[in-house]
């Protein structure tokens, strides 16, 4: 099968496709620049701004099934930017499947669609954590966005007289070799000693090993057809490993040779910090990202963590991989990759 990733050249778009050839479809990727990884892989790439919606109905000739990973995510930037390319990209994407006969569509989204603010989730399920009705961060409303107009497109009539079956997927934290975001971030802020907890960092939180994301997208995807148990429906994904946030942070650390981090700050000195920075940089010519913002604190501080029985139940995922696995492959992967580069510091994340 000819299979379409958008933003196959990200850290996860990479691994589903490296799980894509391993199951013998030829794979195709959209993203914007050139990717030498993918070429190693041998992925075609078609590159384009999924806000064009001629580009989008080029880069889907010719494709059976699309996994739709591309996003603007993060914590700040303008409120269009995250409409073009989580909003308008989807509505793209989604209209090249009916116009092009594609009848399966895999998208990676969030659980951040259904965080409400400081209220915990432990243990939440599909059924009893609805969608949040607002937001204070356009990159959780824009994909919430998104993720309603994929499910919603579920069955669905396409070209030459099929349907279009769709599922959502919400990976927690993606982590593991190959992350030239997060974990470069995190050891950048540690050696400036500007890294710091909320509230002591004790609430727990999910995250998920970037093979145990991808798998879940392929099963998924393996899972997904007109009527199946998962079609039009999201799904929490993780490691099923919740943590107190303070030992996920020191475990990525350690895993790159760096000191355990202990300092921390009360969670109201946090969010009054990240409302004043979102004041400062909206109003005067500040460049990159603020240090913190009151979505970041929150999110931060909040227990986040969920039930897995749904995506086990319905297309068999269970993770594969530990936590503590995943760290000693992360360790390995960080003393062997010499070119790791660290983000300049106005481009670290929030602490």
């Amino acid at each position: 099968m000819r299979v379409l990733v958008t933003g196959g050249a990200g850290f996860l778009g990479q691994a589903i496709c490296r799980g894509l050839i391993a199951e013998g479809h030829t794979v195709v990727s959209t993203q914007r620049r050139r990717s030498a990884e993918l070429d190693a892989m041998g992925v075609e790439q078609r590159l384009g701004d999924l806000a064009d919606a001629a580009h989008v109905m080029r880069a889907l000739d010719g494709v059976d099934a699309v996994f739709h990973n591309a996003a603007k995510a993060g914590h700040w930037g303008s409120e269009q930017s995250y409409i073009n390319a989580n909003v308008t990209g989807t509505a793209n994407v989604l209209g090249a499947c009916r116009a092009h006969g594609v009848t399966r569509l895999v998208y990676t989204s969030t659980p951040s669609v259904a965080h409400f603010g400081r209220v915990p989730c432990e243990g939440g399920n599909e059924q009893n954590t609805p969608y949040a009705p607002d937001f204070k961060a356009p990159y959780p409303r824009t994909k919430q966005i998104a993720e309603k107009a994929v499910l919603a497109a579920n069955g669905t009539p396409v070209s030459g007289g099929g349907r279009l079956s769709t599922v959502a997927l919400r990976p927690r934290l993606i982590w593991g070799p190959g992350d030239t975001n997060l974990l470069p971030r995190l050891v950048e802020r540690a050696r400036a000693g500007r890294l710091r907890f909320i509230a002591g960092g004790h609430n727990r939180m999910d995250t998920s090993f970037v093979d145990n994301a991808a798998e879940a997208h392929v099963l998924a995807f393996n899972a997904l057809a007109p009527g199946s148990a998962n079609a039009g429906k999201a799904y929490f994904i993780s490691n099923g490993e919740p943590q107190p946030v303070r030992d996920i942070v020191n475990g990525l650390l350690q895993a790159a040779g760096e000191p355990r981090v202990e300092a921390s700050v009360p969670f109201g000195i946090a969010y009054a910090a990240g409302a004043l920075c979102e004041a400062l940089w909206h109003t005067l010519p500040l460049k990159g990202e603020p240090p913190m913002t009151r979505f970041v604190a929150e999110q931060l501080a909040t227990p986040h963590w969920y039930d897995l029985g749904a995506a086990r139940r319905d297309f068999g995922y269970v993770p594969q991989v530990s936590v503590a696995e995943g760290l000693e492959r992360l360790a390995r992967w960080w003393r062997d990759s010499a070119s790791v580069a660290l983000p300049r510091p106005d481009q670290a994340g929030p602490g």
